[in-house]
């Protein structure tokens, strides 16, 4: 019986990352940078307010107070936006919204707050040339100005090659002057049930058939880790259906998930197509998940064979298919972070095998987080309504036979 290590070591040696393509920047929200962006040029690229208020120079203000104030002339309206500004003469003030650019000559800005008559002007859509400004607060040179390059000079680093693209991430591109990048391949996963004893959902089963769950767990969990999920339903325990289905699923796929046929049942067709072409088959110290396969389809297509019990489906995909296709999208880390909470209840663990059992997550009085079963029966593979009410999983280890209420545990979240 070998380690989760030991299985999991051995599919990531087969994963390579993914060809990289370009694609324009509203499709690539979730996916991974494989080009280092740059500025293109200064961000921000000019002199501009941070306020609404009036460019004036420092100087011609100095010593504006409540009881002191200081009048100007009101020579320009300067809006966001393309604009041809002269200089600003002494002795003068331009109006300016946030964001236009500084008028040459200008070294302040005072915000319409601290001056009398910005109402007045607010309400006027364009300047008369017969407007003044009374300013009751003397500005620092230099205030509420964006300087040019604030952010970034021409040729820094905006965005590191491995950087998973967030909607921030992606602002900082465009902000960078980027219309497209280069990003990683999102893996095309082909997902199939197995077993005569399945059905689609909402189908007449009869006695002896069940709807078939796993190819929709498997699926969605293929798109929430950035795959590209093409769902082929369930097929029966026929060698030859199911060599024909893969055929067809190789050819346009960059991984294969299987589920169900992987154990020792008279009818694991799954290990008898596949066990001949070097799919390696056998059991890791795991529970749930026990039965594992993993291997190339005969042209290098990657193939994972999971349990087929919907709880050994979802554990198995979280520990070992899930980091293998963060691993062909080019992310260095493919494990999501661990952490700590209490049991809330005990429960027993399986002797000499890592557990690793749904649970819900909640909150005591004091805000420490605890964490209990999601099943009222605790473990068991094939409780699959517990994984809809599951947060995560708590992980034990495998020299532990049982967990006690107010152990500690470790936790890996599938909440966001």
């Amino acid at each position: 019986m070998r380690s989760v290590e030991e299985h999991l070591a051995d599919i990531l040696a087969s994963m390579s990352r993914l060809a990289p393509e370009r694609v324009p920047l509203d499709a690539s929200l979730g996916r991974v940078l494989a080009q280092r962006v740059t500025a293109a040029t200064a961000i921000p690229p000019f002199d501009n307010s941070a306020m609404d208020g009036y460019a004036v120079r420092a100087g011609d203000v100095r010593g504006a107070s409540e009881t002191t104030p200081v009048s100007l002339p009101v020579v320009a309206d300067l809006a966001a936006g393309p604009t041809v500004s002269s200089t600003l003469a002494p002795g003068s003030a331009a109006r300016i919204m946030t964001g236009a650019p500084v008028p040459p000559g200008a070294d302040a800005i005072v915000p319409v707050e601290h001056t009398e008559g910005g109402s007045a002007l607010d309400a006027t859509p364009e300047y008369d040339g017969t407007a003044s400004v009374i300013v009751r607060r003397e500005p620092a040179p230099g205030a509420h100005i964006r300087r040019r390059g604030d952010d970034l000079a021409p040729g820094d680093t905006v965005l590191e090659p491995g950087s998973v693209l967030t909607s921030r991430a992606i602002a900082a591109a465009a902000s960078a002057g980027a219309d497209a990048l280069l990003v990683h391949g999102r893996p095309r996963v082909a997902v199939i049930s197995t077993g005569s004893e399945l059905v689609a959902p909402g189908s007449p089963a009869h006695h002896g058939q069940i709807p078939d769950s796993n190819s929709f767990l498997l699926a969605g969990a293929v798109t929430e880790a950035g795959g590209v999920a093409k769902r082929l339903g369930a097929v029966a325990d026929d060698v030859d259906a199911l060599r024909e289905l893969l055929e067809g699923a190789a050819a346009d796929a960059d991984a294969i998930v299987l589920s169900g046929g992987v154990s020792v049942g008279a009818y694991d067709v799954v290990k008898e197509l596949l066990a001949p072409l070097g799919v390696r088959f056998g059991t890791v110290r795991m529970q749930p998940g026990k039965p594992q396969g993993f291997g190339l389809w005969h042209d290098g297509t990657p193939i994972f064979a999971l349990p087929g019990n919907p709880v050994s489906a979802a554990v198995s995909f979280e520990v070992f298919v899930r980091p293998a296709l963060r691993r062909l999208q080019g992310l260095a880390e493919v494990h999501r972070p661990l952490f700590s909470a209490t049991a809330e209840i005990g429960w027993r663990t399986p002797p000499e095998r890592r557990q690793y059992i749904p649970v819900v997550m909640v909150r005591d009085a004091a805000g420490a987080l605890n964490v209990r079963p999601a099943a009222a029966g605790g473990s068991g593979s094939h409780l699959v309504a517990s994984l809809a009410l599951a947060d995560g999983l708590a992980i034990v280890p495998e020299d532990l036979d049982a967990v006690a209420a107010g152990d500690t545990v470790t936790v890996l979240s599938w909440r966001p």
